[in-house]
């Protein structure tokens, strides 16, 4: 797969309404509060580039087996999904999207899972009470440090997920690999244990035979 061209921006259709959904009584929100923290330009300059640098998801395999990888994983994930999404179209949407953008940001698809799990429930509109916003819970300063300034855009699917994976292949690196300290960084929380093993135990949940290294 080789993600590539630029991310189209979401439209401004419904927002309040997403914002009304984010506050109905759900499962709880587990986002901490990412700690903005200051980036040198060179740092910058990349994650804006990760952020902006792609095309929607238009899933390509340099194998049959990698395609049939991707349908295994796609049939076993979305089975478990039905209960959390019920509406197939968003469903669908956010499997392919997942996949390509775990992939781009070379990470594991039931990492991110578990991540989203822990942080949103699955609930693309969710708002924690510190602020953070969508599937992978991020907050809206980055989208003034590396993105356009809207922090509505991080109700948008593809948006959310991709600035959720890039962080936590930022935070991944700063750690040098160490994921319990780059799970820690990005739910605010950094040296605790509480939210690292939350989502270590969602990912072992969600590693399905069908995972097959990001790529």
């Amino acid at each position: 797969m080789s993600p590539r061209a630029p991310l189209p921006a979401p439209g401004r259709r419904g927002v309040l309404g997403c914002l009304l959904l984010g506050l109905l009584p759900a499962a709880p929100v587990r986002a901490g509060r990412q700690v903005e923290e200051a980036l040198a330009d060179s740092v910058r300059t990349a994650l804006s580039a990760a952020i902006h640098r792609a095309a929607p998801p238009q899933l390509a395999f340099d194998s049959p087996q990698s395609q049939a990888a991707y349908q295994r994983w796609h049939a076993a994930v979305g089975q478990r999904l039905l209960r959390r999404m019920p509406e197939a179209a968003l469903r669908e949407a956010f499997l392919e999207t997942l996949w390509y953008e775990s992939a781009r940001a070379g990470l594991e698809r039931a990492l991110v899972l578990g991540l989203i799990e822990v942080e949103s429930g699955f609930r693309k509109y969710a708002i924690s009470r510190a602020g953070a916003r969508g599937l992978m819970q991020v907050m809206p300063f980055w989208v003034r440090l590396i993105g356009d300034g809207d922090p509505a855009r991080l109700f948008h699917l593809q948006t959310n997920l991709r600035f959720g994976c890039v962080i936590l292949r930022h935070y991944l690196d700063t750690e040098r690999g160490n994921l319990f300290l780059a799970l820690g960084r990005y739910n605010g929380s950094r040296g605790q244990a509480a939210y690292p093993n939350a989502v270590l135990a969602a990912r072992r949940r969600w590693d399905l035979p069908a995972e097959v290294p990001a790529g």
